[in-house]
């Protein structure tokens, strides 16, 4: 049973030392209780205090990490919440693309780079796909060893290595092992072995069961002989059932404490039409997989699926935003307009795209409106005429590279026009209500 955040605090030094990053002790065990924070952030806990707290203070989910050394690292798991309303989600999803050992070697090296080379940029940050998942499709041992041995010196990700045989997961994970792929999967038939597998390589699990019931026995079973990195297949294809178990399993883990189900998840994607995939593939993104193993991976496919795995895992409470400054889009001049907007990410880069489509060379002035949109940051006095002044005058270089002193400022805040003038002296231009007009509007320039 979980313990309150009086109960914890009766177990602390109750120094207030700070030395944890919370000002009290009893800030500290309200986090504690919340499954917010950990016992090992506390440097001065006696260890009697550390056993009676040591269930209290573990994570509802556990934390897996996947990959090592020169490759990427992907941390899952260790959520807190079932919506992101509530807290943001930490760990994103880890998109996998699958790699099937009866490709020939040079189909295997081109699918490869493929996926190395599956990146994309959204507002000024870049995504990526973080796995590769090499299947024993052939049921060869060694033709899986040697392909699994040949994508793990091409990918710079982490590697899934999926195989029903032991011994063929055996022989992959051992020339894989330097890059801590994880072992897929652990079953009702060959939990031992493959659990040996796993605690000799020190690799991360996956675990499968026809059901929950077998799931949280069989984590049971693998803990119990030293295997603590587990990652839990729900145990069916169909996307309905899995929606429904990977649900349950997050609500057991998170509400109730269930410690055998307290692990992140993989799903896999089953349905060979590439839109009916792409849908399911965005069902598992929003609830609630650790890991997502794609079957194929067109640009199309993944590029939407990265965006909104994105959008999900990031701070409700906190708008992206750009850094706030003079940005230059093509070759700008003495001459090139002067534009004004928000440190809004999305109202950044629409007004980005649309002075590039111009082919108008121009500085962008972007003020720091705590990410805010235009309307948005005007009705909160975020976006002044006072605070662009001070960006066209003091805070930014703009006067000395420009010899002109117009500025164009969103339509949707001409009524600033007249007070920005008197406060910086520049000229204020008037531009277009929608991001779409700035292309007409910056043709027609002249300083």
């Amino acid at each position: 049973m979980a313990l309150t955040a009086l109960e914890i605090y009766k177990h602390l030094p109750k120094t207030n030392c700070r030395e944890c990053g919370f000002p009290t002790c009893l800030a500290f065990a309200m986090q504690l209780a919340a499954k917010r924070a950990s016992l090992d952030q506390c440097p001065h806990v006696s260890e009697e205090a550390r056993a009676a707290l040591e269930g209290a203070s573990a994570p509802p989910m556990r934390l897996v990490t996947i990959g090592a050394g020169e490759k990427k690292k992907l941390e899952i798991g260790n959520e807190t919440v079932l919506f992101r309303h509530e807290e943001k989600f930490y760990h994103p999803v880890g998109i996998a693309v699958e790699i099937r050992d009866e490709l020939s070697d040079d189909e295997v090296e081109e699918r490869t780079e493929y996926i190395n080379n599956l990146r994309f940029e959204r507002v000024g940050t870049e995504i990526e796909v973080d796995l590769v998942a090499v299947r024993n499709s052939s049921g060869d041992p060694g033709r899986f060893r040697e392909v699994v041995e040949r994508v793990d010196k091409i990918s710079r990700f982490p590697l899934i290595l999926i195989s029903d045989d032991p011994h063929a997961l055996h022989g992959a994970a051992e020339v894989a092992k330097d890059g801590r792929p994880l072992l897929y999967a652990a079953n009702g038939g060959n939990w031992e072995q493959v659990g040996a597998t796993a605690k000799e390589f020190g690799c991360p699990l996956a675990v499968y069961g026809e059901s929950l019931e077998e799931l949280a026995e069989l984590t049971g079973k693998l803990t119990s002989m030293g295997v603590e990195e587990l990652v839990l297949d729900p145990g069916t294809r169909h996307p309905r059932e899995a929606l429904e178990r990977l649900t349950l399993m997050r609500r057991l883990a998170l509400k109730k404490n269930f410690r055998p189900l307290g692990y992140p998840t993989i799903a896999f994607t089953s349905d060979g039409d590439p839109y009916q995939e792409a849908a399911e593939a965005s069902l598992y993104i929003a609830k609630y997989a650790g890991i997502l193993v794609l079957r194929n991976a067109q640009t199309w496919q993944v590029l939407p699926l990265l965006t909104e795995r994105y959008n999900i895992y990031t701070d409700p409470q906190k708008p992206i935003q750009v850094e706030p400054g003079v940005y230059e889009i093509g070759e700008v001049t003495e001459a090139s307009p002067v534009l004004v907007t928000t440190n809004f990410s999305l109202t950044y880069y629409t007004v980005a795209g649309d002075v590039e489509a111009s082919r108008v060379p121009s500085y962008i002035i972007v003020v720091d409106t705590e990410g805010t949109s235009v309307l948005t940051a005007w009705a909160a006095d975020k976006f002044t005429p006072e605070k662009v002044a001070e960006m066209l005058n003091k805070k930014t270089n703009i006067k000395d590279k420009v010899k002109h002193r117009k500025v164009v400022i969103p339509g949707l805040v001409a009524v600033m026009t007249a007070k920005l003038k008197e406060e910086s002296g520049w000229e204020v231009l008037v531009g277009p209500r929608e991001s779409s007009g700035i292309p007409k509007f910056l043709k027609a320039w002249t300083v």
